[in-house]
Parts: C-alpha cells; sequence; structure tokens
C-alpha cells in the first residue's frame, strides 16, 4: 500500500526510480525484521519512509558527487514528514503524480512506460501487468529492467514537465491510471474480487490530473469513468466476497455521490475544448467510456439499461481506440439490444485474436450467449474453459457455479 509513495519520495532524492524502488524494498525489509522484534509503529506508513529517505540520503553521501546531491536534499531531514519543493501555479505538488509522469518519459517506448508505471505506482507484479497487457510475463519484466536503465542512463529528472512536454506524456500517464485501477476493479489473481486501495489510488491520481489540466478533454473523461466505475464498488460483491453480477446489483448501494461526481466529470469533458493531442472538440476514448458508465448509472434498473445507446457508443469507441476487449465488450451490448444470436457472431471471430487467447472473459461471453441461445452443453464447455484460465479464485467460484447451472439445463 504505502510503495508508490515510499518509491516516490526516494526517487526525489537519489533521482533514479530503479535504486529508488531498491531502497524501498530493502525499508520493507526492514520492516519485517525490526517490527517483529519492536512491534508496528503508530506510523508505519511514516517509518517506512523516513527509513527509505535516510538509506537514500546515505547512498547519495557515498556518492562522488556527495556536496552537490547534499545541499539539494537539505542536511536535516524530518524524521517522520517531507516538505515538498515550492510549487508554481502549474505544478503537482504530489510525489506519486510526479513519479507517473517521470516514468511516462518520452525516452522509453509507449509499452515500457506503462509497465514500469504499474510496477512503480500501483505495484502490480509481473504477471498481472502481463495479464493487462495481454502479453507473456517474460515480456513485461523485459520491458520494466531495459526501462530502468534507459532513464537512468538518459539522466530523467524527477519532475512535472510542461507545455509540449507534458502534452507527450499525457497519454501514457492517462493509461497507466486507468489500468491500475483496472487491477483494483477486478483483481486478476488472489482470492478477493476487488483491490480497493488500487481504485482509490487511481482515483486520487485522476483527480489530480483534472485539477492539474483543467482544458484537457480525456483528463476529465477518465476522472468521470473511475467516479462512475467505482460508485457500483460495494454492490460488485456479496457479503461473503463472491462477485455478483451487473445484472443481479442491488442498485441502491451505488454510491450516489460518486455518480454525481462522475456526471460532473463528463460533463467538463464534453464541454472542454482540448482533446490530449490539443485538437478540437473530438471526444477520446475515456469520455466515450465514460458515457457508457452513465448509460448504466442513469438506468434504475437492469432491464432499463438503454443497450442500443450503449453498442452505439462502443461501436465510436472501436472507430476511434479499436482493440479486440472493446469488440468484445460491444458484443455484450448488441446481444442486449439485439439479442444473443446478433452477437454470437462477433464473438465467434474474435476466436482467432492472438491477445485474447489466454482471456478468460471470452469463453465466459460465448458461454452467456450459448446459454441464452439453449445451446447448454457448448455454454458448459465454454464456462469450464473460462474458469480453467482466470486465477482470480471469486470469479473461478462464480463460472463454475455457471458451469454446473449449464450441466442442469439452469443457465
Amino acid at each position: 500500500m504505502e510503495s508508490a509513495r515510499i518509491i516516490a519520495t526516494v526517487a526525489r532524492i537519489v533521482r533514479d526510480v530503479g535504486i529508488a524502488e531498491e531502497i524501498a524494498q530493502d525499508a520493507l525489509v526492514a520492516a519485517l525484521e525490526q517490527w517483529r522484534r519492536d512491534g508496528v509503529p503508530d506510523r508505519p506508513g511514516a517509518w517506512l519512509t523516513a527509513t527509505a529517505k535516510h538509506r537514500a540520503v546515505d547512498l547519495v553521501r557515498r556518492r562522488e558527487t556527495y556536496a552537490r546531491k547534499l545541499a539539494e536534499v537539505g542536511r536535516n531531514l524530518p524524521e517522520e514528514s517531507y516538505d515538498p519543493e515550492p510549487s508554481g501555479p502549474g505544478d503537482i505538488d504530489d510525489d506519486v503524480l510526479r513519479l507517473v509522469f517521470t516514468t511516462c518519459h518520452p525516452v522509453l517506448s509507449a509499452e515500457a512506460r506503462a509497465a514500469l508505471t504499474l510496477r512503480l505506482v500501483g505495484g502490480l507484479r509481473t504477471d498481472e501487468i502481463a495479464r493487462a497487457f495481454l502479453v507473456p510475463e517474460a515480456t513485461v519484466a523485459a520491458r520494466i529492467t531495459r526501462a530502468k536503465r534507459a532513464l537512468a542512463k538518459a539522466g530523467v529528472a524527477f519532475e512535472v514537465p510542461y507545455g509540449e512536454d507534458r502534452a507527450a506524456r499525457l497519454g501514457s500517464v492517462l493509461e497507466v491510471v486507468y489500468l491500475v485501477f483496472n487491477e483494483g476493479y477486478a483483481a486478476t489473481a488472489g482470492d478477493d474480487l476487488l483491490r480497493p486501495g488500487l481504485c482509490e489510488d487511481a482515483l486520487r491520481l485522476a483527480r489530480g490530473l483534472a485539477a492539474l489540466m483543467p482544458g484537457e478533454s480525456e483528463v476529465h473523461g477518465l476522472a468521470a469513468l473511475l467516479e462512475l466505475q467505482a460508485s457500483r464498488t460495494l454492490a460488485r460483491t456479496g457479503p461473503d466476497g463472491r462477485p455478483v453480477l451487473l445484472a443481479e446489483q442491488d442498485r441502491r448501494r451505488w454510491n450516489r455521490l460518486l455518480v454525481r461526481r462522475g456526471y460532473a466529470a463528463l460533463a467538463r469533458a464534453w464541454g472542454s475544448p482540448r482533446t490530449e493531442s490539443g485538437g478540437g472538440r473530438a471526444y477520446g476514448p475515456y469520455a466515450l467510456q465514460a458515457a457508457i458508465a452513465a448509460c448504466h448509472a442513469r438506468a434504475r434498473s437492469y432491464e432499463e439499461t438503454d443497450w442500443t445507446t450503449i453498442a452505439g457508443l462502443y461501436g465510436r469507441l472501436m472507430e476511434l481506440a479499436p482493440s479486440p476487449v472493446v469488440e468484445l465488450n460491444r458484443a455484450v451490448a448488441v446481444s442486449m439490444a439485439e439479442g444473443p444470436a446478433a452477437a454470437l457472431p462477433i464473438v465467434d471471430a474474435l476466436a482467432a485474436e492472438p491477445a485474447l487467447e489466454r482471456y478468460h472473459l471470452l469463453p465466459s461471453v460465448r458461454g452467456d450467449l450459448l446459454a441464452r441461445l439453449g445451446r447448454t452443453e457448448e455454454a458448459r464447455a465454454e464456462f469450464a474453459r473460462a474458469a480453467e484460465l482466470t486465477r482470480n479464485e471469486r470469479e473461478r467460484t462464480l463460472l463454475r457455479g455457471r458451469e454446473r447451472k449449464s450441466a442442469d439445463g439452469t443457465a
């Protein structure tokens, strides 16, 4: 939970995200050793940060550039707090946001930026990042290693860029915040469906970006999307932690404050004069996804959902940012608007997509369509395959249950 903040704080001292991550890990190891003996401190996050900062300062002192670096960080760092550098009107007074912009530097490829930021800011493991990008785990590990080396070699400053430099990094920053939220909203693996801490971190980052860049449509679009998605969190699991499908959710448990915040952010996205590319009023992929989420939020029940509008919005999204996952989501909307028979060919066409080969939601969606068409044996096989592919125990239990219902003819 504290990893991103510790890494961000240390990175401002050592000016190297790779070394900052190592020092943060050292601090966590020290905590495992000392807390077992002395007990957990009242402010564990402050203890970890202070320990990491002291180790960072010790490292700086050992460097040949001791005098210059020590002058930058100050001789007497506080024990449990850190006073940020003075902020200008366009700056971000948040170490974690600075870390995001640093790891999204153009010296890295787009894939490397996202992977490194998810690792350092989101605290995601390489297998979780691989799932987000639908690529092999070894590929992600190599990207992260190369990215750290590239940043160190280029001497990238730990700062928030301005003007064109900021615009050049914005797309990667928004993508990373979105992926961090997604991992919190639907965990790749483990015993829990949700990782609320990641959702909260992503929301905070999105709100900070919206305050920093009020004229950027897509920044508000992302904030709107995350607010609206987060509003459903309490309804997405039952008392025992089991997943609750959208059709079965108690909408009275949806957080109306977050829904209103989402509506307001979406209105700002529609009204903002700029996109992330600096062009005119061309609505970007995040604003379109937020509009889809707003359709769900406005429906008083699942049956009242405007699936025709949602299918149309997914069609626009496919034109703007085509991907197999977007097409799969469009198929779900089409199935609700026009029936499962209209959607099944769309899903079948996705079976040849290499990126979806190990994506459990593809057979899950296909199983649902087949069940609605009365093809129960085929549906059972699809749910069984989906259960094998997922690494989240809660999702696996849900899919096994649907497999059994299909075998009984009750799905």
